[in-house]
This record gives structure tokens, sequence and C-alpha cells, in this order.
């Protein structure tokens, strides 16, 4: 374990075997509706990626750059740096986030989306920290694990921009981000 991390939460080993039962489940819900998989950038890279290989239908796939943080803490704003391409008027959506923490990301992606003409709109995350929440959001319907009010980084997650290249997520030692 590196220097940086306090404790592993959650395993590679762990992130593939839930990515593989969340995607059977996408693919059993979806197999017929060729929903649209948004993933919401960088974050949810390393998850998109492993995610996608275990749904076995036909699907689309886009990106939105959406982001509220800066460092460790949410500004409360939402900005839109990257747009989707694919038409999703009358589509499913399934929305891939790395982590669903004050809800306003998700929740302003949501209401973009819905304004657009979704069909419908779920929610796959790697992470859910519900203690997080300052609005009241959709919740995640797909959730590979739910935690508690820590600061984690790895499989896409960062610290200003650092480690998300771990193949694991841990819990960042506070020396680090409280300089």
């Amino acid at each position: 374990m590196e220097d940086f991390i306090e404790e592993v939460i959650f395993s590679n080993e762990e992130i593939v075997k839930k990515c593989d039962e969340i995607g059977k489940l996408i693919t059993e819900e979806y197999k017929d509706k060729k929903p649209v998989l948004i993933g919401l950038l960088k974050g949810c890279i390393p998850f998109f990626a492993e995610l996608m290989k275990h749904i076995k239908c036909d699907m689309e796939i886009d990106f939105m750059d959406v982001s509220s943080y800066q460092g460790s803490h949410s500004t409360g704003a939402v900005t839109i740096h990257k747009d989707i391409k694919v038409d999703i008027r009358n589509r499913h959506v399934i929305l891939v986030e790395d982590i669903v923490d004050s809800g306003l990301t998700i929740q302003e992606v949501i209401n973009l989306l819905e304004d657009r003409g979704a069909k419908s709109i779920e929610i796959a995350t790697l992470l859910d920290k519900p203690a997080g929440r300052v609005i009241e959001c959709k919740e995640p319907k797909y959730i590979c694990k739910t935690i508690e009010p820590k600061f984690v980084v790895g499989f896409g997650l960062d610290y200003n921009q650092l480690y998300r290249n771990l193949d694991y997520v841990g819990v960042l030692k506070r020396s680090v981000y409280e300089k």
C-alpha cells in the first residue's frame, strides 16, 4: 500500500466482481432497450471501462465533463466543460459516475437530460456516499459500494487530479490534503 493511503476500502478484485454483477443486471434489464451510457468525466473512466466489459447488450456511449469539486470540497456550482453529442430524446440513459456524494452534480445532469427528453435515467456509480448529500437527488440504482464520509481516491477518484490511476479505492491520509 502506498504511503499516502490510510486504508484500502475497495480492492481491484472486489471492484471487478461488483462490475460483473451490475453488468449482468443491466444486460437483463436493458436487453431490448439499447441504452446510452453517459460517463461523467474524468473520474468515471476506469469504472466505465470495467463496467462496460460486463454489459452484454447493444448500447451507445458518450461522455460529459462536469464538475463541482475543487480540491477536497464541493464548490456548490456545477460547470459543464464538455457536453454529449448523442441525441437522447426518447432513449434510456444510464449515467456512469465515480461517486455520488453531495448530489449536486448528478442532479444537475439529470435535470438537463430530462429537459432533453430522455425516456428514463438511472445512475450506476462506483461509490455512493449518502452522508455527503447536501440536496435531495435521484438515488443511484446500481451501486458498487456504499461508503462512510471519508476522503477517497483511486480507480478514477482524485485529489487535485492525482491518484486516479490506482487500481483500488483507498482513504487518503489527512496529512496529504490538510496542508
